[in-house]
């Protein structure tokens, strides 16, 4: 590594520049008034408690001449009474019939003209939240946080209109105070900004922005003042739900659990309410997340976890409380690093993960397809000062297969009851230049069934402190890293299994110190990563080093695909920001990095070189490239011994037209190609029409086509296999090639009824053909497999591990063909009360042929009989 960490100290050197000082001028207060009498919210500013001078915000083109004067002016005012703040704006507009004002879902960016009221209620000058309305009366709200970081997820429950008009466009928009936490003053000062959107020349005007070349937003934000005596709301929010479920799945002839249908009705309820002045606290009962979107389908060869975003709303609203390593710094890179997420939330309410035999005995079995959520609460906000506090707490019921043997039926418990606990706490000091913060999570579970505790974890903690600090009085240079320690505990032969899975493959027979424990009951690892990060100026500077012992994990609660690394990269570059006749923005990059595992080997060395062009029409082209020199490869033969990984060298670009336009498109394009003799080629164009206001239309295409010279097949024992330690290592080449494709529809009848459609078909096949194994560690040496131990069968393209007898031949060729998707109705015929109707659908096939013909698969594909499911969901907000 040392030539790594060189680079890397001259390029800190080479890049110590002082950063360009800011031009602009500090905004002055806003002056908010009380509201004489009352409002009605129609977005038309014809109120009489409209009719003062408006408030002196002065608005600044921020993109694409910043610093410039807006092209039309914009004026705004602010009030509020004792239940809510109160925005009216005036967007002026020399022509009208012109505004760009497309219907969209809620929460849904719809490139239309937009004004947005930013507010920082604790006055802490990092956090906040953010308020949007579109020239179409479409509402956009999220959470601010790390001083201009941005998390759409949470939702308030709010009010605005907006009207065009002869002179441009108004809006008004009410937000209660029962959506904010901030405290209680006789003397309020929160901090505020705007910006208006003006999609027809793609210009963004400001109250308060950050320059180019710096960074920072929430911290430039000018006061709101004249809020005097304010008191939070501690209403209680509850939101009730009914919901109907028609369920109509293939089935087995004779099953007993599933005669092709079933109905079946449920409720259950949400809760939100204050706790104190600084503190939110939300819970559920029984919730349901079935109007959402269906999973993609994938086709993993790998031993690395497939990772799924969350989109249940209980989980994702205000998921930001819980990032742990990422505060202070605006700009983080990973160049081979397998960075661990501390808390995976897809974890709570998977699909149970034990087994037991009797599962596989029996005739007929009724399988959980998820864990049931009995409860789960989150309590966000600020304690002890200016502390912000996020706290989850989720418990996950006892699951049992039904079973059914020979007329009798029966149960196996397959998922014991399991309790989730995440604690995130985190503050500023000095004004943001540093932070300190703590992460603990802990999943403990309750076996009924003894085999189960052989599975799973009885229980695994994760402590962790992170933090950040900035070394200049500018704010040009931060450091920010973070440490943790991991401990899980369970029965011998858990932690057998725990060692050998593909996070830490501890059974690896060439490996110098870190080997399986037999007798361990528990297991303790440690990881941490620091970074140097350059925020301003035109040079761009990042480095970082992190690592993670073979003992790491974090998996029940979190998500890693691997310990047992040491990583570090560095990298630099320089910008282009101020726009010019051809180009808005354009940077050029070059990076190194390097990683080793505990044992000092080096895995995986790189070079990579990036950068690209935001053109003055607003297309974008990103190339990119990066090589890989010889390096060893300790995951090849999944816990066997070391081999050499030959160079590889990769390619592509991403390129995008101007997304205002009508149609709209996009290409990923790119390729590999490695000395050992594999290569891969991938395609992902796409396109978006809107052929009217209210509608858009997508269909993202995928084209891979990937060749393996040395693909994964299995592994069997032998005592002659001396030079690969008493085991063969059967590998093949693959030539795999899939195409799928992302299809939306989504049509919005007003901002609060939408009806989207989305479809996700794939076809796959894999043929794996030239099966060889490893003839000796720590070398890219392979000899056929022939009639030994392993055998080939040639006539029958099949493989048999462990050779001639009784053992099973297998061909591991596949055709997989699927299509996934679904249509959803959304009413939300009050705020926040919202009507789902939902249809989903699945179609499946496999077969165990390698051969990938488009044409046939497609017809066998529309040929499969299909899962559906009907849903029918109703939820009501109230406000106690």
């Amino acid at each position: 590594m040392k030539p790594l960490w060189s680079a890397l100290m001259l390029a800190a050197v080479a890049t110590t520049a002082a950063a360009a000082d800011s031009t602009t001028v500090a905004p002055p207060d806003v002056q908010a008034r009380r509201l004489p009498g009352t409002i009605d919210l129609d977005g038309l500013l014809t109120d009489a408690a409209w009719g003062g001078e408006p408030v002196q915000a002065r608005f600044i083109q921020s993109d694409p001449d910043q610093g410039s004067a807006p092209t039309f002016a914009t004026e705004v005012r602010v009030m509020f009474d004792d239940d809510a703040i109160y925005v009216g704006a005036r967007m002026f507009d020399a022509s009208p019939d012109s505004i760009v004002a497309r219907l969209a879902r809620r929460d849904v960016s719809s490139r239309s003209d937009e004004l947005c009221v930013f507010l920082d209620p604790y006055h802490d000058k990092r956090t906040g939240y953010f308020f949007v309305i579109s020239a179409a009366g479409v509402l956009r709200d999220g959470i601010l946080y790390n001083d201009g970081w941005t998390d759409g997820s949470w939702d308030g429950v709010w009010q605005g209109r907006a009207r065009v008009d002869s002179l441009g466009w108004t809006a008004e928009m009410r937000i209660p105070y029962s959506q904010l936490r901030f405290r209680k003053t006789e003397q309020g000062r929160w901090g505020i900004n705007f910006r208006r959107y003006f999609a027809r020349r793609n210009e963004y005007d400001h109250v308060a922005y950050t320059p180019r070349n710096e960074s920072g937003f929430v911290s430039r934000f000018p006061d709101l003042v004249g809020i005097d005596g304010l008191t939070p709301d501690r209403a209680i929010e509850l939101r009730p739900y009914g919901i109907t479920r028609g369920e109509f799945l293939q089935h087995a002839t004779g099953d007993p659990f599933n005669d092709g249908s079933k109905v079946a009705p449920d409720v259950g309820v949400d809760l939100k309410t204050a706790i104190g002045s600084k503190l939110t606290l939300n819970a559920t009962v029984n919730p349901d997340f079935g109007q959402v979107e269906v999973d993609p389908a994938v086709v993993n060869l790998t031993d690395v976890e497939t990772f799924f975003s969350e989109k249940r709303p209980f989980f994702f609203e205000g998921s930001s409380n819980y990032e742990f390593g990422s505060g202070g710094s605006d700009s983080f890179w990973g160049f081979n690093w397998p960075g661990p997420s501390f808390f995976y939330t897809r974890r709570i309410g998977r699909s149970p993960q034990g087994f037991d035999p009797a599962e596989g005995s029996a005739e007929y079995v009724d399988r959980p397809l998820g864990t049931s959520i009995l409860g789960a609460a989150k309590i966000t906000g600020k304690v002890a000062g200016d502390w912000n506090l996020g706290l989850l707490q989720a418990v996950t019921a006892q699951e049992r297969s039904k079973l059914w043997t020979a007329g009798v039926s029966s149960r196996a418990e397959v998922e014991p009851l399991t309790s989730y606990t995440v604690i995130r706490a985190q503050r500023e000091f000095n004004s943001g230049r540093q932070g300190l913060g703590v992460i603990t999570t802990m999943a403990a579970r309750k076996f009924d069934n003894p085999l189960l505790s052989d599975q799973l974890n009885r229980r695994s903690i994760v402590a962790g402190v992170d933090g950040w600090t900035f070394l200049d009085s500018a704010q040009v240079w931060v450091v920010t890293g973070w440490t943790s320690l991991t401990d899980v505990r369970g029965t011998q032969q858990r932690l057998i299994a725990l060692q050998r899975n593909s996070q830490h493959y501890l059974q690896r027979p060439d490996a110098a110190r870190w080997r399986i424990d037999p007798l361990a009951t528990s297991l303790t690892g440690y990881g941490g990563r620091f970074t140097l990060n350059k925020q301003k100026g035109r040079t761009i500077f990042n480095s970082a080093v992190g690592f993670m012992n073979p003992h790491f994990d974090l998996n029940d609660v979190g998500s890693m695909s691997r310990a047992d690394v040491v990583n570090a990269h560095v990298v630099s570059g320089y910008k282009w920001t101020d726009p010019n006749a051809w180009r808005r923005y354009a940077d050029a990059k070059l990076a190194l990095w390097g990683s080793t595992d505990w044992d000092g080997n080096l895995i995986s060395p790189g070079i990579w070189a990036g950068g690209g062009i935001d053109f003055a029409n607003y297309w974008s082209f990103w190339p990119r490239a990066s090589f890989n020199p010889r390096s060893i490869n300790n995951r090849l033969t999944r816990g066997g011994p070391l081999t050499v990984s030959k160079p590889r060298w990769e390619s592509g670009f991403w390129f995008e037209t101007d997304g205002r336009q009508e149609v709209y498109y996009s290409l990923d394009l790119g390729g590999a190609r490695s000395q050992s003799g594999g290569w891969a080629f991938w395609a992902y164009p796409s396109v978006e029409w809107k052929p009217a206001s209210n509608v858009s239309v997508s269909v993202g295409p995928g084209f891979d086509r990937n060749h393996q010279d040395s693909q994964w097949v299995g592994a069997v024992g032998d005592a002659g296999a001396v030079d690969t330690y008493g085991r063969r290592y059967v590998f093949s080449q693959l030539d795999q090639t899939t195409v799928s494709a992302n299809l939306r529809l989504n049509v919005a009848f007003t901002p609060n009824v939408s009806f989207q459609v989305f479809a996700q078909p794939l076809i796959s096949s894999g043929d794996y053909f030239a099966y060889k194994q490893l003839v000796r560690a720590r070398s890219y040496d392979w000899e056929p497999v022939g009639s030994g131990v392993p055998q080939y069968y040639a006539d029958g393209d099949t493989l048999d591990l462990d050779g001639p007898g009784p053992g099973r031949a297998f061909n591991p060729d596949f055709n997989i063909t699927s299509l996934r998707g679904n249509a959803i109705l959304r009413w939300e015929f009050l705020p926040a009360s919202t009507l789902f109707l939902v249809w989903t659908q699945e179609r499946s096939g496999f077969e165990n042929d390698g051969e990938f013909e488009f044409g046939p698969a497609c017809s066998k594909l529309l040929d499969q009989r299909p899962n559906n499911i009907f849903l029918a969901k109703v939820s009501y907000y109230l406000s106690l």
